[in-house]
């Protein structure tokens, strides 16, 4: 063991990642503290664990590979089995003509090369990766180590619930339905892992050779132990039921609504079944209504943003809009806002398609563009009962636009959404689809474009340094870097070892006033209303995720993740 890790740090010299009289110095301490050399190197900072990954590799002549940045296809990671990827911590790469390359962290490891030419009777090239960058893979790809839903439950549907206190039933007429067949037991797992796990969407898959269920978790889709192909069907067939579909139609998509109960908590799922190639398609979106409960710095506000924030929404009248693509935490933000402004003195009404969330003390309408009960005809009807604040679920066309501009006008306070990719390009959105820019201009108070990135998990952070490439990214200076709280997660049990656990938003907030108002009505380009706009104190996306990454709340990986394109 000596003898390699001399030769690995003649190799860390050699390529200039430190010099040999800090190797002999470390060296001598290490002997003291009875520790390894490198590992003291990488504690002390005087490399980088992607410093040792390249030595590793220049060592045995194979080639670097980062996991976290490549698509590896489905039927590549089946060639390992998970038991056998996870005891030997190695992901398949890719595979050609016999050959399979595999990601391993210690290339010298010739016990686990030769073990895995013979389980998987392929030749092996060897890619070297980091061992976080293993462990990463590992959990994307194969699920983590504390998954409940385990291998016996497949193999035996009769095998009883461990824990007594987990019970999915569907809530019928006020009483419940016992959940005893094996089906039945095993679906309703499926839904408890999911809970568990925190999963916001479950998605089973049926693909040519098996049934594929993955959870989507934090914003990232993670696969899981899947069920038997077998099992497709009848447990397509289960949910349909739950949901309320019709079992016999296999020919159209079809919608549906699951309420269910994990212990004490009612939850609700929201059921979408699509015809594939394959079978039918099945998502659950799982809504949990605490969710909803968020106060403005659980959202991710800073202080002196809630304050501005606050500030907005508390306003008589307007329209505040809130834009973003699909997924980027609009409809909660707006969800959050009502609570917060919600009060025995104000009338509050919500249009949405569909209403996902039941609100205390709010009238909520719900859309039926099959009987002509659209946005703009439900807005209609809802102006007549006189309401303080109206919350639209989407301004899709003119005629919505310019009922909610109106009420804006006429003394309502509304929210709403878009999807455009940042907040003066809302402005461009309204009038293309046939606002006048006097209207936007007037009736407008707020344009707030948002995003989620993930939390670092709080059991497992710990200081990092940004490599050189992320802060080229983030346009930050070694001063910044050495002056701020940066931190990274290095995986545990609590976030299952990802190193992060929950999301915030990260957002540009655009607030209307005189001077912005009269280059709306001038309807100058978005490039210039857009610079204007930062030079009247407005935040970017990346500004913002950069004020969280300094503050230790995120990571410079998720804010570049999450703001490609936006100028720095």
């Amino acid at each position: 063991m000596a003898e390699k890790d001399d030769y690995l740090l003649d190799l860390l010299v050699d390529l200039g990642f430190t010099t040999a009289d800090v190797v002999d110095k470390a060296r001598e301490e290490a002997n003291a503290a009875g520790v390894g050399v490198v590992d003291l190197l990488v504690a002390n900072k005087v490399i980088r664990p992607g410093d040792v990954t390249q030595a590793k590799a220049a060592q045995f002549g194979a080639e670097v590979v980062h996991l976290a940045n490549l698509k590896i296809e489905d039927d590549v990671i089946a060639i390992v089995p998970r038991d056998i990827a996870k005891k030997y911590r190695v992901v398949p790469v890719f595979k050609n003509a016999g050959k399979v390359a595999v990601a391993i962290a210690d290339p010298s490891d010739l016990n686990t090369i030769d073990s895995l030419t013979h389980l998987l009777n392929a030749e092996i090239e060897l890619r070297v990766a980091s061992e976080q960058d293993i462990e990463n893979a590992l959990t994307k790809y194969y699920g983590g180590e504390k998954k409940s839903m385990d291998a016996g439950i497949f193999k035996d549907v009769m095998q009883e619930l461990t824990e007594e206190n987990v019970h999915v039933a569907k809530v019928e007429d006020g009483g419940e339905v016992e959940a005893d067949a094996p089906l039945i037991r095993l679906v309703n797992q499926i839904i408890v892992d999911a809970f568990k796990l925190r999963a916001s969407d479950i998605h089973l898959e049926p693909l040519e050779k098996r049934f594929r269920l993955r959870y989507r978790i934090d914003g990232v889709m993670q696969e899981m132990k899947s069920p038997p192909k077998r099992l497709q069907a009848p447990v397509i067939a289960r949910l349909k039921i739950q949901a309320g579909m019709v079992i016999s139609e296999h020919r159209v998509p079809q919608d549906g609504r699951i309420q269910s109960k994990i212990g004490s908590k009612l939850i609700d799922l929201r059921v979408s079944c699509l015809p594939t190639n394959h079978g039918e398609s099945i998502v659950m979106r799982i809504l949990d209504k605490e969710g909803l409960r968020l106060g403005l710095p659980e959202l991710g506000f800073l202080s002196d943003d809630q304050a501005t924030f606050e500030r907005i929404i508390n306003l008589p009248d307007g329209i505040l809009l809130v834009t973003g693509p699909t997924g980027s935490g609009k409809t909660t933000t707006l969800y959050s806002c009502l609570n917060f402004i919600n009060r025995p003195d104000r009338k509050i009404i919500t249009v949405e398609d569909p209403v996902e969330y039941v609100l205390s003390g709010i009238n909520q309408v719900q859309v039926h563009e099959a009987v002509g009960f659209t946005f703009a005809a439900a807005l209609r009807a809802i102006l007549r009962q006189a309401p303080n604040i109206v919350m639209i679920g989407e301004i899709r066309d003119l005629e919505t636009g310019s009922i909610a501009i109106n009420a804006s006008l006429t003394g309502h306070l509304v929210f709403s959404t878009l999807h455009t990719n940042d907040a003066p390009g809302a402005v461009t959105r309204l009038v293309d689809i046939g606002v006048k820019p006097f209207l936007v201009a007037s009736s407008t108070r707020c344009l707030m474009a948002q995003r989620l990135v993930r939390k670092i998990c709080k059991k497992c952070m710990a200081p990092y340094t940004p490599t050189e490439q992320e802060m080229r990214s983030l346009g930050l200076t070694l001063d910044e870097v050495k002056n701020a709280n940066i931190q990274k997660g290095r995986g545990c049990q609590n976030c299952n070892n990802t190193g992060n656990r929950g999301r915030f938003g990260i957002f540009e907030i655009f607030v209307v006033e005189d001077e912005a108002r009269k280059l709306i009505y001038d309807r100058v380009p978005t490039t210039v209303l857009r610079q204007r706009a930062r030079e009247m104190g407005m935040r970017t996306l990346r500004e913002d995720g950069i004020r969280k990454v300094l503050a230790g709340l995120t990571t410079p990986e998720e804010v570049i993740r999450a703001t490609v394109g936006d100028e720095s």
